[in-house]
């Protein structure tokens, strides 16, 4: 079948038994609704409906097209009612994306939102692609910039600022020593990224404060960074939380403001409202909660 408003404007004829109840239901024309009556007719080939003074009587054929037209419009009740309440259970898939180094970071957090609901599969996409979520390829992004991402449609809320620290192995402080200040910096050897037009205020920090032959070791992937501080290649940059993880690790400059890292919550208008989203963001935003403010 073609045209699935003829049917459904048949089922309610047949249900009502006149032609005014079923355009009042479907909030149409009574022209409508005989128009609808005649074509389905003429294209089945078959009177569906005696017509009388008070109103429309299926025929037999009318009485098939009835209960067949009933079962459909019960199912899709039920499809609908079943659809509704997924929107208020935290079932199915959960989606979130981010860059890789904020893994660390998102891996426990999205662990124990699982574990409140069991029913949860929950999935991390951590790479340098842009996922879209307009095109549905995940429920929440988390992004890092300076300026909160700008895509239409999307909802964008502060996540939190996360602090960054200036630090060394044991190994290269043993062999090197530890700065005191600023001003001891230029006597040492630095890790840092391999883009020089990154935008990351740490990076634009190092840049201006340490002469370019001075960072020795060089990365794009701040993964790769860490992992050479870690290493002993020199002294680089490396988040807070992630460096109370690292015994070896020796802080040389404590936090600064200018270097943290923006963190922004992104998620689609469509979903942001979902029992399953709304879930999430309240569980991440807790959790943050309790280690910043333990």
């Amino acid at each position: 079948m073609e045209n699935w408003d003829e049917v459904r404007t048949a089922f309610q004829v047949a249900r009502l038994g006149t032609v005014s109840g079923a355009a009042e239901v479907l909030g149409v024309h009574h022209a409508t609704v005989i128009r609808h009556i005649d074509a389905l007719e003429g294209r089945l080939g078959v009177k569906l409906f005696q017509r009388h003074s008070r109103g429309y009587t299926p025929t037999e054929a009318g009485e098939d097209l009835l209960r067949v037209a009933r079962a459909t419009d019960d199912q899709f009740a039920q499809l609908a009612g079943r659809i509704k309440g997924r929107g208020n259970e935290v079932t199915g898939e959960l989606v979130v994306t981010a860059l890789a180094e904020f893994s660390r970071i998102l891996a426990p957090i999205l662990s124990g939102f699982q574990h409140r609901h069991p029913g949860l599969v929950v999935r991390l996409k951590t790479s340098e692609r842009l996922f879209r979520l307009e095109y549905g390829e995940a429920h929440v992004a988390i992004r890092a910039g300076q300026k909160a991402p700008g895509e239409p449609d999307n909802v964008v809320q502060k996540l939190v600022d996360q602090p960054i620290g200036l630090y060394a192995s044991k190994a290269y402080i043993d062999r090197h020593g530890r700065p005191s200040g600023p001003e001891e910096l230029g006597d040492h050897v630095f890790v840092g990224t391999d883009d020089t037009a990154s935008r990351a205020p740490f990076a634009q920090w190092l840049r201006a404060h340490v002469a370019e032959e001075r960072i020795a070791f060089r990365a794009d992937d701040f993964r790769a960074q860490e992992e050479a501080v870690l290493a002993g290649a020199g002294i680089g940059f490396l988040a807070v939380e992630d460096a109370a993880q690292v015994p070896d690790l020796v802080e040389v400059m404590a936090p600064r403001e200018e270097w943290a890292i923006p963190l922004w919550i992104v998620t689609h208008m469509d979903l942001h409202r979902t029992a399953k989203v709304q879930a999430f963001l309240k569980h991440l935003k807790e959790t943050l909660a309790k280690r910043h403010n333990p």
